[in-house]
């Protein structure tokens, strides 16, 4: 009999991990926290594999779970689109500016599959400095900028607090003295972070690398130059920090979404933000 994923394993599943730990999971879901245990127990069995390391300071994240997590993510938002958009032909245009971190996450796979349900829609999508954004916002290019809280054009509509994860480079030992460290070159709120947690950590540190692009901070920690700070959506499996003690714990960041006024009652807004609220 072939295996079947079910989502409401998945939404178990991507609920601890969001939570991090099953009793905040189960309060959030308003389920028991055994019902829950089992559900996350049953889905383990389904892939054949350990999903969740359980502690009593909460869960972290086996590497077949590091796997199956963005696929878990698609699915239920893949479910929930088709649910809300099926017989909905929607059309227009609507532009995005997103922070560059956030472009290269997966809310880029769940905006091209609201294009795939909405043939006769345009997605536009940019990733451009604050002084770009705020051009391409007022000039009505783009309708939404999802960005931080400081950044954006207009106080934000709503926000989220996402954590900041360490990413360690291949073959890094977290314990090394001065510990090599991966940075975000200014201007970034999330350099001032890293900084204050080293700092605030006592331990010995040096700069081994800075970019000011995503792609060469991703390039830097291949490379095995040292160990940097990326949101959980960018970590890539063989990056993953597995001793929480061994390096300082990081601040969360805030983002926020800045919709133009004059956007309201727009269907095909209203879906675009509806993906991206559902994906953060």
């Amino acid at each position: 009999m072939p295996r079947d994923l079910e989502t409401v394993l998945l939404r178990s599943f991507v609920a601890t991990v969001r939570a991090g730990s099953i009793s905040r999971a189960a309060a959030a879901l308003g389920r028991t926290q055994p019902a829950l245990s089992q559900q996350l127990r049953k889905l383990e069995r389904t892939v054949g594999s350990p999903l969740l390391l359980r502690a009593p300071s909460g869960v972290t994240l086996t590497r077949v779970g590091e796997e199956l997590l963005p696929y878990a993510e698609r699915i239920l938002a893949l479910s929930a689109q088709a649910l809300a958009e099926t017989g909905r032909a929607l059309t227009g245009h609507c532009g995005l500016g997103l922070h560059e971190d956030l472009a290269a996450s997966r809310l880029h796979q769940a905006l091209a599959d609201l294009a795939r349900l909405h043939p006769g829609a345009t997605l536009e999508v940019l990733t451009l400095t604050g002084a770009a954004t705020r051009e391409a916002y007022d000039s009505g290019r783009v309708q939404l900028v999802l960005d931080e809280v400081p950044d954006l054009p207009r106080p934000p509509k709503w926000t989220v607090r996402l954590p900041l994860v360490w990413a360690v480079g291949q073959g890094v030992a977290v314990d090394a003295d001065p510990l090599p460290v991966v940075l975000f070159a200014n201007p970034c709120a999330w350099r001032t972070a890293v900084l204050d947690a080293m700092e605030g950590s006592g331990r010995p540190w040096r700069v081994a690398f800075e970019s000011n692009s995503l792609a060469g901070m991703l390039a830097a920690l291949r490379a095995g130059l040292g160990v940097g700070a990326l949101l959980p959506a960018n970590l890539e499996p063989s990056m993953a920090c597995h001793d929480a003690s061994a390096l300082p714990p990081l601040p969360d960041v805030e983002l926020g979404l800045a919709r133009h006024p004059g956007t309201e009652g727009d269907e095909l807004v209203d879906a675009v933000e509806t993906a991206l609220r559902r994906m953060l």
